[in-house]
């Protein structure tokens, strides 16, 4: 196949998307991106409402390492200020100093670090690394409400995403303290993280970034246009079919999340698995408060089980351009599966039941609440069930198809963070671009 005539497909306009695009372009190699929707940036947009206030998808943090590598650093705002901490018994323990000062915590924790033993799932990896204690009333807890299943149904693989130590993490606070800038602590795992990297936010939004990688490709974007099928012939993709048309393709590049590309592939078998993976579907509701300082710390963990969240974000505690002054914004993170009583709910009614529960952190929240937007996605993060651990670290080396790639938190299904899915994907690029040439 003619690499130079035959441009490589890529399946969505996301940020792996756009950075497939942009550095296989860089180097030469022709693309055609196609996109379901009417816009770029996917998940990676950001929100605003006439009164002043910036909604994500969660509490989204870009590096000044990745604004740099896109050509955004001079527009993007430094975060001066990042914590977090667990509120467990109406107080609240910072992480990690505060959690540090509970005796059976740490008692549990040292004595967790003599026995050594192989986990056999997600509790089994909590008690090991952390003890019985902190694992039972804080991090199970958690990661139960966070992904819908129970600990010990979720392969020990789930701490890939905390590879951060707990002397790195007290390292990294520390040189926040003395930077005056919110230091990077396992927002990259596929770089090194040191004191020289930091959160940034860029102005106008998460979207910056896409519309920058979007910049030298735009003709090779096409908007509206959902690709229907993945043609395979001889264990290769070669081909994507568009709105009934069949497009000849070098390879072909998936952003899309893993069992939908399982259905999207035609003429092979080999990712069929895929189609018994699960995402998390979330629920962010942002609540609009009079005043700021809410909260104790920009992030409060609440893994108490009468709670509806299981996360509250002040993000003007960082970003306090993100809400007009005297104002702010609490975000409540809710997991939910589609179609269930918490779906279903309306703005409203999702802001009175999440008003009424913090009122045990804000008193006189009542008082200063002002109404609240809600933001649903039905996939949200990867949920690694050891049922199908064995297929996904499978998917981690390979599709099991010749040309056929896929990327991204939703492709890789993996816990990527955005600096993570540039670095990983122009590395994935240099080497396809390197095989086609």
């Amino acid at each position: 196949m003619n690499s130079e005539s035959t441009p490589v497909a890529i399946v969505g306009a996301g940020l792996a998307g756009l950075t497939a695009a942009w550095s296989l372009r860089q180097q030469g190699v022709p693309v055609k991106l196609y996109e379901a929707g009417r816009q770029i940036a996917g998940l990676a947009g950001s929100f605003h409402d006439p009164d002043g206030f910036t909604y994500d998808f969660g509490a989204h943090f870009v590096t000044n390492r990745l604004a740099a590598a896109i050509g955004v650093g001079a527009l993007c705002r430094d975060v001066r200020y990042y914590g977090e901490s667990v509120l467990m018994r109406g107080r609240n323990y910072t992480y990690p100093f505060g959690l540090m000062q509970v005796p059976r915590y740490v008692g549990s924790g040292v004595s967790s670090r003599l026995r050594k033993h192989k986990p056999k799932n997600a509790a089994d990896w909590y008690r090991a690394q952390y003890g019985n204690a902190l694992a039972n009333e804080v991090a199970i807890p958690l990661t139960e409400a966070w992904s819908g299943a129970k600990a010990e149904d979720l392969a020990p693989s789930v701490g890939d995403k905390l590879q951060a130590g707990i002397a790195q993490t007290v390292i990294h606070k520390l040189m926040s303290r003395f930077t005056h800038r919110a230091v990077t602590n396992g927002y990259s795992h596929d770089l090194p993280e040191n004191p020289h990297v930091w959160h940034v936010y860029p102005q106008g939004g998460l979207g910056l970034l896409c519309r920058k990688l979007a910049e030298d490709i735009k003709d090779s974007i096409q908007l509206e246009s959902p690709v229907e099928s993945i043609v395979v012939e001889n264990n290769r993709a070669v081909a994507v079919r568009v709105k009934g048309r069949e497009h000849r393709a070098a390879a072909v590049i998936s952003t899309a999340p893993c069992p939908i590309l399982a259905k999207l592939v035609e003429g092979s078998d080999a990712v069929k698995p895929l189609s018994q993976f699960r995402y998390r579907p979330m629920v962010f509701v942002n609540l609009r408060f009079e005043g700021r300082g809410l909260l104790s710390d920009t992030v409060v963990w609440t893994p108490e089980q009468h709670f509806l969240f299981f996360r509250l974000t002040e993000t003007p505690l960082s970003m306090p351009w993100l809400a007009p002054d005297g104002k702010t914004l609490i975000t409540a993170d809710i997991g939910c599966e589609v179609g269930d009583a918490i779906w279903r709910m309306s703005d409203q009614e999702l802001g009175d039941r999440c008003l009424e529960q913090i009122t045990e952190i804000i008193p006189d929240a009542h008082r200063r609440y002002f109404g609240c937007r809600v933001l649903k996605t039905p996939i949200a993060y990867p949920v690694f069930l050891n049922e199908y651990e064995e297929h996904r670290q499978k998917l981690a080396h390979s599709t099991g198809i010749s040309g056929l790639y896929s990327i991204g938190r939703n492709g890789e299904f993996a816990h990527l963070l955005m600096e993570d899915i540039y670095w990983r994907t122009t590395a994935k690029m240099r080497h396809l671009a390197a095989t086609l040439n």
